[in-house]
């Protein structure tokens, strides 16, 4: 806990819920948040590595250079942070 003008934070906690079937797809994306994040994390530090490291001619770098501009504005877009 941590203490800010001589007080605690208590601990909160969030419970939500899903009628299912019918919102079995709100339920996946909810239960595989986690798992998707980190897959963008990979993704992004795959193009990253192509980029950044690899021999690659001028096409390709442009491409990826344009892969990686696109992905970064799909995340933006949609305000999803990779350093949450």
């Amino acid at each position: 806990m941590k203490m800010e003008n001589n007080t605690i934070k208590k601990p909160m906690k969030a419970t939500i819920e899903f009628n299912l079937p019918d919102e079995d797809a709100e339920y996946y994306c909810a239960t595989k948040g986690t798992a998707m994040l980190n897959a963008l994390w990979e993704i992004n530090t795959e193009l990253r590595t192509l980029w950044k490291y690899e021999e690659l001619t001028e096409d390709e770098s442009n491409m990826v250079e344009r892969i990686r501009e696109k992905f970064f504005d799909i995340l933006q877009e949609n305000e999803i942070n990779l350093n949450k």
